[in-house]
């Protein structure tokens, strides 16, 4: 069984998101795919691991497109057009949520870049990541394909 790493669910953004436009729009999207597993990725263009995680993110996205999982990003570049020239380089087949001034971010607290939550079908993260290789890729892989079981 995984271990839950952070106590709570992404249903809490609700409860702050009055007086923070990006929290609500983020809660929109999280709410859009409730019942499904999600792999929050957060990544910035500058962020060399992170061109490294996109293709598996795309992998991933289309190996269990037609399950209960997807892939939501979250990206933390100030100028939007670094984030739109990192796509054009490695494009995304999952969404993509701007968070410029690091809103979502401090939100879940984040420890490094890039950072990554699995979130089961009910809501709750029940794993946190911080920096992707090709070793992390396996462990990854087997925690979601255990919750999309579920």
């Amino acid at each position: 069984m995984l271990k839950k790493l952070m106590v709570g669910t992404l249903l809490v953004f609700s409860l702050v998101t009055n007086a923070n436009e990006t929290l609500t729009e983020f809660d929109a999207l999280i709410q859009s795919n409730k019942g499904k597993v999600i792999y929050v990725d957060f990544w910035a263009s500058w962020c060399i691991p992170c061109k490294k995680s996109f293709p598996w993110m795309n992998e991933m996205q289309a190996k269990y497109k037609n399950t209960d999982f997807t892939v939501l990003s979250v990206n933390l570049d100030a100028n939007k057009s670094h984030a739109l020239t990192f796509l054009e380089e490695i494009p995304a087949t999952f969404p993509v949520f701007y968070d410029p001034k690091g809103r979502v971010a401090k939100a879940f607290k984040l420890k490094g870049m890039p950072s990554s939550f699995i979130v089961d079908k009910a809501g709750n993260i029940v794993s946190s990541h911080v920096g992707f290789n090709e070793t992390k890729k396996v462990s990854y892989q087997t925690e979601i394909e255990a919750l999309i079981k579920q």
